[in-house]
């Protein structure tokens, strides 16, 4: 494989994985009494956190429902497809 194609395959895996961390904080919110502060947990409120705390704090949740991992999920999915998506840039430029 060249170094293209492994570049545009991590991409699409790294976006991937972050599109799932953030529907896991979506899921979560269903149940706040889960610590995301402790446990394997942790692992997903780590990677998501720094995104959210500046969301929250332009679009306040809506009802008492946090909607921030609902925007990140969408931005990300849009990210994705239009970088690695089949008539992507990334495919366009390599």
């Amino acid at each position: 494989m060249n170094a293209e194609v492994v570049f545009t395959i991590g991409l699409n895996l790294l976006l991937g994985l972050a599109i799932l961390l953030f529907i896991f904080r979506i899921v979560l919110t269903w149940y706040p009494q889960f610590d995301l502060q402790r446990g394997p947990l942790r692992l997903i409120a780590l990677p998501t956190e720094p995104l959210l705390a500046p969301t929250r704090r332009l679009v306040p949740p809506l009802g008492g429902v946090d909607i921030s991992p609902i925007i990140w999920v969408g931005i990300i999915s849009l990210l994705r497809e239009v970088l690695v998506g089949q008539q992507g840039l990334v495919h366009m430029l390599l």
